[in-house]
């Protein structure tokens, strides 16, 4: 692993890491990323518009587009990787801070993470936009199943979506100044799986480094924060995370 010695040596006194993971993280379960080579936005562009707020408010067969891939989404029958499961590791071990997740998929709760932040929400519920409501993805999904294209909320007829933070939409005030926090509190931040190009998330980077703490990119591609980061470290995700938690744990392999 290409580490700084310095960094290398430090590893292991790290005590309160913060951990940013994206869509590459989950690409060893099945679940594709959207900006990499074989990403879903760049075999097909013209899918972001399901996750685009106001073609969804304004299309009724965006939205039917959207239940259909939510229904046929690959998170429903993936799972946990090596890397979610490393970063499990590291939790139980008491030496994780927060783990943010730019993921919709919940794969680190199944892997046992509990100190995850949803920064861009969860499919695993849906929202209705009107009223607010929550009701289990599942129950969702049967309706759409049954032969309902666009369902609506069964509280007051509202438009539902996952409960997703789609493009246009604000994040959750309260989820982006716990994942703020846990950037400038943190003596180590890993930015693993994600490209470091949607703000605000790929700026935690900076909150982080402002406040002395090595920045360290686990990622396939080069992001724009490759040039504040104590280290990068390419390859696959699967192999270089595990490694790199045994090195913090002192059981470097």
């Amino acid at each position: 692993m290409d580490v700084p010695p310095a960094l290398l040596a430090a590893l292991p006194d790290a005590r309160s890491i913060t951990v940013l993971t994206g869509a590459g993280i989950s690409t060893d379960s099945g679940i594709p990323d959207f900006r990499g080579p074989q990403g879903v936005w760049t075999r097909d562009p013209a899918a972001a518009r399901l996750s685009t707020i106001g073609a969804y408010l304004a299309d009724p067969q965006v939205r039917a587009d959207a239940w259909r891939s939510r229904r046929d989404h690959p998170a429903w029958h993936a799972e946990p990787n090596a890397a979610h499961a490393a970063l499990a590791g590291l939790e139980r071990a008491g030496r994780l801070r927060a783990l943010i997740t730019q993921n919709i998929d919940g794969l680190h709760q199944r892997a046992g993470s509990a100190a995850v932040l949803e920064i861009h929400g969860t499919m695993r519920e849906a929202e209705c936009l009107a009223c607010g409501l929550r009701t289990p993805m599942p129950e969702v999904l049967a309706r759409v199943d049954a032969g309902e294209q666009d369902p609506p909320c069964p509280e007051c007829g509202g438009i539902q979506k996952s409960a997703t933070i789609s493009f246009g939409q604000p994040l959750r005030q309260d989820v982006l100044d716990a994942s703020i926090t846990a950037a400038r509190e943190c003596d180590l931040f890993l930015a693993v799986g994600t490209s470091l190009t949607v703000e605000p998330a790929a700026s935690l980077c900076l909150e982080a480094v402002e406040r002395g703490a090595p920045l360290m990119i686990l990622n396939a591609e080069p992001t724009p924060y490759d040039a504040v980061a104590a280290a990068v470290v390419r390859g696959p995700i699967g192999e270089t995370l595990p490694r790199l938690a045994d090195l913090v744990l002192g059981a470097a392999r």
